[in-house]
C-alpha cells in the first residue's frame, strides 16, 4: 500500500456516504456506490475515516432503517476494508475539534463533523467525501 508522502492524494469518507452505500433504500445510494467505487480503485488516493464516523454511521443506519443487520453490515464494511484507514481521536484532535465547533457555530456542525475537520487538518487529507453542504467553505468536498 502506498503511504502518504504529501504529494499523493487522499480522501476522508463521511458518515452519509457509508450509510447511503450500504442501504439500497437511501436516496443517495447510487451516487454513493459510484463515489466509493472511484475511491476503492485509487482515484482519490488513500482513504480515511474515523472512529467517530464509524460510531455515527452504525448508529444512524440503525435509527433510520430500524434494521440491525444494515448497521452491522456498515460496521463490518468499514472494519474489513483493507483500503480504509480508521483514524482515532486523541486528546489533541478532541481539543481542536472543540475549537472548531465554537469557531463555526453559525454552520451548526455536529461535534463529529468537527473531529472530521480536525483530522483532515492534522493528516493533511486533501478532500472530504460527503453529501453534507455545511462543510462547504471549510474543507474541499467530493459529492
Amino acid at each position: 500500500m502506498k503511504h502518504y508522502t504529501g504529494d499523493s492524494m487522499s480522501v476522508f469518507i463521511d458518515t452519509n456516504i457509508f450509510v447511503a452505500l450500504r442501504n439500497a433504500d437511501d436516496i443517495n445510494h447510487e451516487k454513493a456506490k459510484k463515489l466509493m467505487a472511484k475511491a476503492l480503485t485509487g482515484e482519490y488516493g488513500l482513504i480515511y475515516t474515523s472512529e467517530y464516523i464509524f460510531d455515527e454511521a452504525v448508529t444512524v443506519a440503525l435509527v433510520r432503517t430500524k434494521n440491525i443487520e444494515i448497521a452491522i453490515d456498515i460496521g463490518n464494511y468499514i472494519l474489513s476494508s483493507p483500503r480504509i484507514k480508521l483514524l482515532f481521536i486523541d486528546n489533541e484532535i478532541f481539543k481542536n475539534a472543540w475549537k472548531i465547533f465554537k469557531k463555526y457555530k453559525e454552520k451548526r456542525l455536529s461535534f463529529t463533523d468537527c473531529t472530521t475537520i480536525a483530522l483532515i487538518e492534522k493528516h493533511k487529507i486533501d478532500k472530504l467525501m460527503s453529501f453534507d453542504q455545511h462543510f462547504n467553505g471549510i474543507v474541499p468536498r467530493i459529492h
